[in-house]
């Protein structure tokens, strides 16, 4: 990952299909606005905005999949999305995408890079299937 990576997380906070870590992300407004969870055994962090209406994902503070684990929920209308690309597939907004995140794990540690937006759904090192 180029650029000035930040310390989002330990990657053991993340566990599979369980809860997620919010962070600021300045570019979509600041304070919680970015997210990273663990599917597939890697990293996906996403802007924690819903394409239907701008809302944020989160039902609680960092729980963004369903009851299952499988796949990513809007607490507003229940939109689902694939957490590995961020598709939409189903609820209001099926067909878009969330936004990703570039993100990595390295050394124990969950890194974004601030300077270096993914440039686009699922792009990143560790967003890619």
């Amino acid at each position: 990952m180029a650029g000035t990576a930040r310390l989002i997380c330990g990657a053991a906070a993340l566990a599979e299909g369980g809860a997620g870590v919010r962070f600021d992300w300045p570019p979509a407004g600041g304070a919680g606005k970015g997210f990273v969870v663990r599917h597939d055994g890697r990293p996906r962090a996403y802007v924690n905005r819903c394409p239907h209406l701008g809302v944020e994902l989160d039902w609680q503070p960092g729980q963004f999949f369903e009851e299952t684990g499988l796949y990513l929920v809007c607490s507003t209308h229940g939109a689902i999305f694939e957490p590995g690309s961020g598709l939409c597939v189903a609820g209001p907004c099926r067909g878009a995408r969330l936004q990703a995140i570039a993100v990595s794990e390295q050394d124990g540690r969950i890194l974004i890079n601030d300077d270096v937006p993914a440039s686009g759904p699922g792009d990143g090192p560790a967003n890619r299937p």
